[in-house]
């Protein structure tokens, strides 16, 4: 008997041998395929393609028209906007089969992805990093930063609220909402533990 805790729109193609957690909701007309592993208290917008070998965790929001390829990795409470774009060839060309070059993509716990927003394959977004709306991620994104443009700049940094951190003279911010203390150092953040 399968999960009463799971809903799946009527219009939405699971393929037989995914797996999908407690609690997860798949939205109109998304498509998981078969070896995808989606977590618990997930929920997959409109249109929401999730392929092959793909990696979902716990508590993951992927907004509707997001299409997560085969290489993708999204860690737990990781929040994608709507159409938001990933590759998984560097030079993809229709008529060469590249399947043995995909690279992988890691989102890692806690990141955002804004709306429109492309990441190239083989990036690294760090804990808790914010990509802007419409920004390219051509690189790794530093865990807590906040990336925007194109090609994507880090532009500030964030708290695990998404706050905006502001850094004093001895590279120490704190959390406008919580009282969490973070260190810059060496253009990395990291957040004193209490």
């Amino acid at each position: 008997m399968p999960d009463q805790s799971i809903y799946i729109h009527t219009t939405a193609i699971i393929d037989e041998g995914c797996k999908i957690g407690k609690g997860t909701k798949v939205w109109h007309f998304c498509h998981v395929m078969s070896t995808a592993v989606i977590g618990e208290n997930c929920v997959l917008g409109q249109n929401v393609f999730v392929g092959n070998n793909v990696i979902v965790g716990n508590n993951v929001k992927l907004q509707n028209n997001v299409s997560l390829y085969e290489g993708v990795v999204c860690e737990d409470d990781v929040f994608i906007g709507p159409s938001a774009v990933f590759t998984n060839v560097i030079n993809p060309r229709s008529a060469i089969e590249r399947k043995n070059e995909f690279k992988k993509t890691v989102i890692r716990k806690g990141a955002t992805i804004g709306a429109n927003a492309t990441i190239i394959c083989g990036s690294e977004i760090g804990t808790y990093a914010f990509v802007g709306a419409g920004a390219v991620v051509t690189k790794n994104v530093p865990a807590y930063a906040l990336v925007v443009g194109n090609p994507a700049r880090i532009n500030g940094w964030v708290s695990e609220q998404g706050n905006s951190l502001s850094f004093d003279k001895e590279g120490k911010a704190v959390c406008s909402s919580t009282g969490s203390i973070f260190l810059l150092k060496d253009g990395q953040i990291s957040k004193q533990e209490s």
